[in-house]
């Protein structure tokens, strides 16, 4: 989730268009992504945010408690270098929660953005409006 060089462009999304919010399956069994929250484009946002400094957890991303990522999300993007620090485009997206699938507990897999029931720390409910940025999200087939 860091800020790269050369960022991709943010799709091209539209009101109504289903996104998914994707995460897990890193491991050498489940290689693709195991729980995620679906919904609709519900408010679309352009905004410009400072990229500073990711804070520093002491920990490899891959040990990153549900917490950690909780405490790092508001500071995205972000780099890891002081020369790197920059203004930066960000589309923001509002994501109206349709459905979910979420970890219980650490023996489900790492707890990271999606974890019992929330998505960082705000508890799933159809219809509630999740803000996030464009590039955290994939286009979705609607049902």
């Amino acid at each position: 989730m860091r800020l790269k060089a050369a960022s991709s462009a943010p799709m091209d999304l539209q009101f109504g268009d289903c996104v998914m919010f994707r995460e897990g399956g890193g491991g050498l069994i489940f290689k693709t992504p195991t729980y995620w929250l679906k919904g609709s484009v519900a408010r679309i946002s352009s905004e410009r945010r400072l990229a500073g400094r990711c804070p520093a957890i002491g920990k490899p991303p891959s040990a990153y408690t549900h917490d950690d990522w909780v405490r790092i999300a508001p500071s995205l993007p972000c780099v890891d270098n002081d020369v790197d620090i920059r203004e930066v485009a960000v589309l923001r997206i509002g994501v109206a929660v349709e459905d979910w699938e979420t970890p219980w507990s650490n023996l489900h897999g790492t707890a990271g953005w999606l974890f019992r029931g929330q998505f960082l720390d705000n508890p799933l409910s159809k219809g509630k409006l999740i803000d996030m940025d464009a590039r955290w999200l994939e286009r979705c087939e609607s049902r």
